[in-house]
């Protein structure tokens, strides 16, 4: 069974959006492509664990599910009845908290009699770059076509991005993933979760060149991060051979050296692509590109003739505005999902564009 009430153009349809593909939960509401509402709530309990346990990830979605739709219909000042489409994070993610979202998108879109849309979370994050504040001028968005790096803590991918929805996977990671190799590290130096943003802060502190790492030899346009992750791991355990208190004392230093190779294997990779394609227009997403090292890096590219785009922070982590961006394009080519869609934990980007059982063509 597929919802068949038509929505209004873009620029007017008022979109509702869930997220819940990590320990993030969030939703937003917008009309066309601006952002009337985003609350996020963010889960801080599994800090204690060192990592998301998913369990406990899903049954924290049940819980505050119904408060956040609640807050962002108040913030928005909309009514559930006023919104004309449903949109909700399909995959990739953790199945438990994967339900917890679609169920709910699911019993909105059939008491409301409105299309439902399934989405790519990794499409999300691309197209957040095209998210309008409310109030606000409109600030610049990329022209197509362009490349993108999309980084976050399970996915490294470059994309081709002609349109919204023709978009080509250039390279991406052969094993871990940028932010995988952020809080990998992060652990190794005995930092707490979530450890990338810790890294980001005490690299700032450090010194770049302080020890040696090598720079994966991947051909053409894929990462690999597991051996970084191994000769980091070697280094500490050398150093700490001769100062027991290596990690403590050179904290700084050894952050600065790790975020500033991951760095360079992104940017490389990203200009690669670019002169690959023959491009001139980049653009950063996901939750990797909050750091100040890459957005300096990449932002440093402006000076080689490049335009380069960063999102605000806003919505470079997990959030449900970024869905409502990928879904409002969705839409209006009339790419509904079926009341029977089911979550996609393991969600190769390749098989989004299959136009398979979730982007059924009403």
């Amino acid at each position: 069974m597929t919802n068949q009430t038509q929505p209004s153009h873009s620029d007017e349809r008022l979109l509702l959006a869930i997220e819940t593909s990590c320990d993030d939960t969030s939703v937003a509401v917008l009309k066309g492509m601006v952002v009337l509402s985003n609350v996020t709530y963010t889960q801080e309990m599994h800090a204690k664990w060192g990592g998301v346990v998913p369990e406990v990830a899903s049954r924290a979605h049940l819980a505050k599910m119904v408060p956040t739709l609640e807050a962002a219909l108040a913030e928005a000042e909309v009514k559930l009845t006023d919104i004309e489409a449903i949109a909700v994070t399909q995959g990739p993610g953790l199945l438990g908290s994967l339900l917890v979202g679609i169920n709910m998108a699911k019993g909105l879109a059939q008491g409301l009699n409105i299309p439902l849309v399934g989405v790519h979370h990794m499409h999300a994050h691309m197209m957040a770059h095209f998210l309008q504040e409310k109030g606000k001028a409109a600030k610049p968005t990329p022209s197509y076509p362009f490349i993108c790096l999309t980084v976050s803590g399970g996915h490294t991918q470059l994309l081709r991005v002609d349109g919204p929805l023709g978009i080509k996977v250039l390279g991406q990671t052969l094993d871990d993933a940028a932010g995988e190799a952020f809080d990998k590290s992060a652990k190794l130096l005995g930092l707490p979760y979530p450890g990338g943003p810790l890294i980001d802060r005490y690299a700032q502190m450090g010194h770049q060149e302080a020890f040696a790492l090598p720079k994966p030899r991947i051909a053409g346009l894929d990462f690999s991060f597991s051996g970084l992750k191994t000769a980091i791991a070697n280094l500490v355990a050398k150093e700490s051979l001769a100062d027991p208190d290596f990690k403590v004392n050179r904290v700084n230093d050894l952050c600065a050296v790790i975020q500033a190779r991951i760095v360079q294997i992104l940017v490389d990779k990203l200009l690669l692509a670019a002169k690959q394609e023959g491009l001139k227009t980049m653009a950063l997403a996901g939750g990797v590109s909050a750091n100040s090292g890459l957005r300096g890096a990449a932002k440093a590219l402006e000076a080689q003739g490049f335009e380069v785009f960063i999102p605000p922070m806003s919505y470079c982590t997990d959030n449900a505005a970024m869905i409502g961006a990928s879904a409002q394009s969705m839409v209006e080519t009339k790419h509904f999902a079926a009341l029977t869609m089911e979550a996609k934990p393991r969600w190769p980007f390749d098989e989004f564009w299959s136009q398979g059982e979730t982007l059924s063509l009403l």
